[in-house]
């Protein structure tokens, strides 16, 4: 079994990651897509109240596209929120992370794990979104596939953020809520 704890004190920050792993072209795309992304006050509410620590493994890709479409928006939620400590792995550098986080048997990217203060698996999520997923179906199948609502182009990343904040705040509750945690923090 991965040791959860060790291998997040091995990971990167946004910056590091991509100053390690990104070429320059690459490092720009991201940074172009980080300054669009725009949290709502309510979304930043929802993250400043965060009380509980979650370490956030990011498994990703600087030459990944998907990668470009969702990184810096864990970057803002954990600018937003100190409870958030989010670390980056270079998928190919990190096969033994890329083995625990694979996506239909595969070696996706971005993929997201969360655990606890104290280095338990609480979950993990990838590597697109439902509303992604919901417009790549309308786009790829046609009509004969329903796939529920489908955001337009203008509103996609403001569902992808809306999608991935979900996600990081089911982690919160669960962590919130664990008895095991409430009784470590007496609470």
């Amino acid at each position: 079994m991965l040791d959860y704890g060790a291998k997040f004190e091995s990971g990167f920050g946004y910056h590091e990651f991509l100053a390690k792993y990104g070429t320059d072209e690459q490092r720009r795309r991201w940074e172009a897509f980080h300054e669009q992304v725009m949290l709502s006050d309510a979304q930043r509410e929802l993250l400043a109240g965060f009380t509980r620590e979650m370490k956030v493994l990011c498994l990703a890709g600087a030459w990944c596209g998907d990668c470009v479409n969702q990184c810096p928006i864990f970057d803002h939620f954990a600018i937003v929120s100190p409870k958030i400590q989010l670390r980056f792995f270079d998928r190919d550098a990190n096969p033994d992370l890329g083995e625990v986080l694979s996506v239909c048997g595969g070696a996706r990217v971005p993929v997201v794990l969360f655990v606890s203060e104290d280095n338990f698996q609480v979950g993990w999520y990838g590597d697109r979104t439902l509303s992604k997923y919901r417009k790549m179906a309308a786009e790829q199948l046609g009509a004969a596939c329903p796939t529920g609502l489908v955001p337009e182009d203008k509103s996609l990343m403001a569902a992808v953020i809306q999608d991935w904040l979900n996600e990081f705040e089911r982690v919160q509750w669960v962590l919130r809520t664990s008895a095991r945690l409430r009784k470590l923090h007496n609470d």
